[in-house]
């Protein structure tokens, strides 16, 4: 069948308008993240052996590390403090290294960069603390609440926000968002 001059156009309009329509969600995918659960060699490639806390150089115990990347080389992760003998001593217990703006809870908002956490026992599950690691300046406290049936209880991990989106604390979770 031979197309007149009119309808090649409009088919050629129809096509482009299609293809041009597709562009926008295109990069939409494209900048949204997907997030998994970091390597070993990748967190140890972005976690300190000695970690700068205040004017300290804490070390950190990079078999507890826990973390998650997105493909775009982005970390979230956290690794145990050996703080004993520091100030640090029953204050904090995890450094916190954000290369993504995260919201904690139920609204503690913590920009990318690097913080110490602890926390203590409540009747109702555990206060979470978060100092700034270069001032240990606290940032604030938020609430991680008894996980209802855990199906294996971790000292600390962070959860891919595609798998169970919280912190995991023991047999608490801290339910947390990542920011653009």
């Amino acid at each position: 069948m031979m197309l007149n001059g009119n309808t090649h156009s409009m088919t050629r309009i129809v096509l482009l308008t299609l293809v041009l329509s597709a562009l926008p969600l295109h990069s939409m995918a494209q900048t949204s993240s997907a997030w998994r659960a970091a390597t070993p060699a990748e967190l140890e490639g972005f976690l300190p052996a000695r970690a700068p806390v205040d004017k300290e150089r804490i070390e950190t115990e990079m078999r507890t590390a826990s973390g998650i990347i997105n493909d775009r080389g982005q970390l979230i992760a956290s690794v145990v403090l050996i703080t004993a003998g520091y100030a640090a001593e029953g204050k904090y217990s995890h450094y916190l290294l954000l290369q993504r703006k995260v919201t904690l809870g139920d609204g503690m908002e913590l920009e990318a960069g690097a913080y110490v956490i602890g926390w203590s026992r409540t009747d109702s599950g555990l206060l979470v603390h978060v100092f700034d690691a270069a001032t240990v300046k606290e940032r604030g406290t938020v609430r991680a609440r008894p996980i209802p049936q855990p199906k294996r209880v971790e000292s600390f991990r962070i959860w891919p926000p595609g798998e169970q989106h919280y912190i995991q604390i023991g047999r608490y979770m801290l339910p947390y968002s990542i920011g653009l």
